[in-house]
């Protein structure tokens, strides 16, 4: 009856708040039943593979299980990174409560506007500047993209270096791309590697370090941060190296054989490196000035428990402590102790490149006000680490140095750029990972009012619901892939703890 298509399931055997996994031949395919319709998609994320009938199904989109990638259930079109591109769709229909799919991908090409003449200019090759490539071609602009920035031609998950890289997983050159090398040429991406040293708002123009100089009608600035030095004593031949770009991570781990580490600062790529240094058995201390890891973020119980994982691996720490000089093969602390290292990694934090820009106002930590929007004024955005942006549902403006906001930023600036009106209204997502085991942090909340734990904390399996003026601000979780998927689209909405903890148990 349809012969250019396969019988693949019963519409009866397929729930509607998950998606169920088939093969046709060796193509695995996800089916996602809405009623009596059947949807079929590629079946792994095209991220990074997550399968994703392990995810969601929350707001009438598919959330990726492992990075919260997010997906149109209606057109499998992309919502929310850090997926770049949507799901390759696949026809499918119901006949007398039989699900069939063709073996053939829908590959309709998109109508390709007309000519644009306008230049686009991203300052930033990184997460954000790929984002942002992807994004204003999908928003239909078919003008002048020029990425300028430098580190790499093609901008890479960044994510795995002190993930997976510092621990010898992964060689440097393996990180992966963040787009196919293919798709600058035939989206026609001018790509310049060269960063920007000036960028004048009021005249839309930037000149770069190779001398070149781009007049542009819209600009995104995304270029990240730039290390904060220790400003301490040093001998001359003391290796201190901070981890920014595959660089960073190929001199530390060629620095590492037979080595003793300390790591300053406790955050959370401080204490990734030190997990990752555990892994090949380097002896490592970590010194930072606070009492507990993450108590800010996460609250003192969550902070204790990561800092009790370290330990039981042979992470020592120094907390209440500051480093007050360096020598060629030690540390001294401000009270006098003297800890051996060969090497100092630093993980003192980040201030916004921002200095090559004028014509507007610079905050006093050096970020961008920008409105929901990302404009910060007209013709010019910006995005990641260097944006103070206005919190959803919250009065508050902040900047977040986390990679997948960086993208989601990104995105909705791309957008506006194109011509459109987009506002940000995403929830704040990032993954750490510690020892095997990766930890999820949806939203955002300071020092919050009350931390309630579902779940064995100290085993690693729980679900945390910090709680803010009697809402969920932030969730904190360990194993509950699909609960913390439900919960990154469900969270759009404020939700109180009854609320959350029902879209959490499906």
């Amino acid at each position: 009856m349809h012969p250019t298509m396969q019988k693949v399931a019963r519409l009866a055997e397929l729930a509607e708040d998950r998606g169920t996994r088939v093969k046709i031949g060796d193509t695995p395919i996800m089916l996602v039943r809405e009623g009596d319709t059947v949807h079929a998609y590629t079946a792994d994320c095209p991220h990074a593979g997550a399968p994703l009938e392990k995810g969601g199904i929350c707001n009438g989109r598919i959330v990726c299980p492992w990075h919260k990638g997010t997906f149109e259930i209606s057109d499998g079109s992309l919502v929310e990174p850090p997926a770049l591109q949507g799901l390759t769709r696949y026809a499918s229909l119901v006949d007398e409560g039989d699900v069939y799919v063709s073996p053939e991908p829908d590959e309709s090409p998109p109508a390709r506007p007309a000519a644009d003449a306008s230049t686009m200019f991203i300052a930033g090759a990184g997460a954000a500047g790929a984002a942002a490539c992807a994004a204003l071609r999908e928003a239909g602009f078919n003008g002048r993209i020029v990425l300028a920035g430098t580190d790499a031609k093609i901008p890479y998950d960044r994510t795995a270096l002190s993930k997976f890289v510092v621990a010898g997983d992964m060689p440097p050159d393996d990180v992966p791309p963040l787009l196919d090398p293919a798709f600058f040429s035939e989206q026609r991406i001018e790509r310049i590697e060269s960063q920007a040293v000036r960028l004048d708002a009021a005249k839309k123009q930037a000149e770069l370090a190779d001398g070149t100089i781009i007049d542009y009608e819209a600009a995104l600035v995304c270029t990240g941060g730039i290390p904060k030095p220790m400003d301490v004593p040093r001998a001359p031949d003391a290796r201190v190296l901070f981890l920014r770009n595959r660089d960073d991570a190929g001199a530390i781990v060629e620095a590492l054989e037979n080595s003793k580490a300390v790591i300053v600062g406790a955050s959370f790529i401080g204490l990734e490196v030190a997990s990752c240094l555990r892994k090949r058995k380097i002896d490592t201390v970590v010194v930072a000035p606070g009492k507990i890891p993450f108590a800010t973020q996460f609250g003192e119980r969550i902070g204790a428990m990561f800092k009790r994982l370290h330990e039981a691996n042979g992470v020592s720490f120094r907390m209440g402590r500051n480093i007050s000089a360096i020598e060629r093969d030690a540390v001294i602390l401000d009270d006098g102790e003297r800890i051996a290292a060969d090497v100092v990694i630093a993980g003192t934090g980040v201030k916004p490149a921002t200095s090559f820009i004028t014509g507007i106002p610079i905050a006093d930590d050096g970020g961008i006000d920008v409105d929901a929007r990302l404009c910060a004024a007209p013709g010019l955005y910006a995005a990641g680490d260097v944006a103070r942006f206005p919190l959803p549902r919250s009065q508050t403006r902040l900047r977040i140095e986390h990679w997948r906001v960086a993208q989601q930023h990104a995105r909705v600036a791309a957008y506006n750029m194109a011509g459109k009106r987009v506002e940000y209204e995403g929830v704040p997502y990032f993954w750490t990972y510690h020892f095997e085991k990766r930890f999820d942090y949806l939203g955002h909340v300071s020092d919050p009012d009350e931390v309630v734990i579902d779940g064995d904390l100290d085993a690693q399996k729980f679900i945390a619901y910090l709680m803010k003026d009697g809402e969920v601000g932030a969730v904190v979780a360990c194993e509950r892939e699909d609960a913390t998927a439900r919960l990154a689209e469900g969270m759009r909405a404020t939700l109180t703890l009854d609320a959350a903890r029902n879209l959490a148990n499906g």
